[in-house]
């Protein structure tokens, strides 16, 4: 079956930039690796799938399931996706502490958790990332790792049906990038649902890229 269908256009205008956005693929791997230079579209192509972004005109689903339709007037909101999102540079709040951060957005309407809440899946993950030693703590208290783990549970929180991630190693240097590499294959290996991964980097590719969609200027080439 595939996993992700998407055919999409966007027109990003802005002072000094005319971009256009014309991506056209389907895939049927566990693992997608979506990769190319910075500015080739593809943080825009992967905010276009999780619903954080409405194309001018196009097509996207997921298993079968459409989800976004500009002939059908349909684009389902970004919650009801059910996707897990793993910003590039992680998007924690600053004010909220670890266990919050990890908490946000479990339950409609639920803006600001409790300081000390006490959630069974948020209890889960903290124990799965070993994160139970700083859940008090903010984000500007956690080394890079941390902060990562923090928002990887985040997007696992709601067991989502799928997990997108922006260029999740970037902001990391090159020792512990390697070890949340061998961390990312190892929860990949366990929860087992699709990932969708966009990066610039060889070694994200070589490891994750069980199919590898190169993007340039705004367009998968062969």
């Amino acid at each position: 079956m595939t996993v992700f269908d998407v055919q999409i256009r966007k027109r990003i205008t802005s002072p000094g930039r005319n971009f256009e956005l014309d991506v056209s693929f389907r895939t049927e791997a566990r693992r997608t690796v979506i990769y190319g230079p910075s500015g080739a579209g593809k943080s825009l192509t992967l905010q276009a799938i999780a619903g954080l972004l409405t194309p001018d005109s196009g097509r996207i689903a997921f298993g079968g399931e459409p989800l976004f339709d500009s002939r059908a007037g349909l684009a389902s909101p970004a919650r009801d996706r059910r996707f897990g999102y793993l910003f590039q540079d992680y998007a924690l709040f600053p004010h909220l502490n670890v266990r919050q951060n990890i908490a946000f957005g479990l339950r409609r309407g639920w803006r600001n958790p409790p300081a000390q809440v006490r959630e069974a899946a948020v209890e889960r993950w903290l124990l799965a990332f070993e994160l139970q030693a700083v859940a008090g703590q903010r984000p500007h208290q956690l080394s890079g790792g941390q902060r990562q783990r923090t928002a990887l549970a985040r997007a696992l929180v709601n067991q989502p049906r799928a997990l997108l991630l922006d260029e999740p190693f970037a902001a990391l240097d090159p020792e512990l990038r390697e070890r949340l590499r061998d961390e990312l294959q190892a929860l990949l290996d366990r929860i087992d649902i699709p990932m969708l991964m966009i990066t610039h980097d060889p070694e994200d590719l070589a490891r994750f890229g069980e199919a590898r969609l190169q993007l340039r200027d705004g367009r998968i080439t062969p």
